[in-house]
């Protein structure tokens, strides 16, 4: 698929402060999971902001995010730098120029809710392909569906529904992505995993923060950081779409703080043979 380098203008800055974090017990299901821990090397491919990638860049010898988008680089760089994680390479490509990149191997790569913008298969050969052997390949995504959902603890959920009726007011309902209009996978992670040399990967649930509290700087943060509502689309009327929608929370929490429940952390692992 081509690569719209425009979608998440704008969105670097809002992406590490609006997005819920991964599950707190994320490096520990790696290291049970895939045997993450010092001495290995870590590629996190579509590594935006470098979330995921700082994360984890302390429990490895070393680590490259790589993305095409040099704005979320800059940014990714900028957060490690202030998190004292010194050991990160970043790096400007796509997904699918693995093959010609000579970043060496890998014992883990991760794709941080980044998978489904990429010719899935097509990257999942370049990365078996740079990975160790035994090393293995993690998709990860916060899940909501058929996960339980925990006790709230006393604020009110962010009003997504509401939030999405006013975005397509002013975006109209069909969701946007750059240039043109998002064009969800056809199928799951693992569907496409199974259809490379990696076949079967296993799927594992890494518990979900019950107890997230966020402000409305947060949530309008966090809706700028999305592909579909990122900030250039909205052209001149950013400032009225931002005011509405701050009119809305407010209305739904006059505290301005919010629950959020992003649901579990996902992870479809596929793991080369040694």
């Amino acid at each position: 698929m081509a690569y719209d380098p425009t979608i998440y203008l704008g969105a670097a800055s809002f992406y590490a402060r609006g997005r819920p974090p991964y599950s707190a017990e994320l490096v520990a299901t790696l290291e049970r999971e895939v045997g993450l821990a010092r001495g290995g090397r870590l590629l996190d491919v579509g590594c935006g902001p470098g979330v995921l990638t700082v994360e984890l860049a302390p429990h490895v010898d070393e680590a490259v995010g790589l993305d095409p988008d040099a704005e979320m680089l800059a940014e990714g760089a900028r957060r490690a730098g202030e998190a004292g994680v010194a050991n990160v390479a970043w790096v400007q490509a796509l997904a699918e120029d693995l093959p010609r990149l000579e970043l060496g191997s890998f014992s883990l790569v991760t794709f941080g809710q980044s998978f489904q913008w990429m010719d899935r298969e097509r990257v999942a050969e370049a990365v078996y392909d740079v990975l160790e052997p035994g090393g293995s390949m993690v998709a990860l995504a916060p899940t909501v569906a058929g996960r339980p959902v925990p006790p709230n603890p006393g604020y009110p959920p962010i009003p997504h529904e509401a939030i999405e009726q006013l975005v397509d007011s002013y975006l109209g309902s069909r969701r946007r992505a750059g240039q043109g209009f998002r064009s969800p996978p056809p199928d799951r992670y693992e569907d496409a995993l199974a259809r490379t040399r990696f076949g079967e990967a296993s799927i594992v649930f890494a518990p979900g923060r019950p107890d997230i509290v966020r402000d409305t700087d947060s949530v309008v943060a966090g809706y700028f950081s999305l592909s579909w509502s990122a900030p250039h689309l909205f052209g001149s009327r950013r400032v009225e779409f931002e005011r509405d929608l701050r009119t809305l929370l407010r209305a739904h929490a006059p505290s301005g703080l919010f629950w959020d429940w992003p649901g579990d952390t996902e992870l479809a692992i596929a793991t080369k043979p040694r």
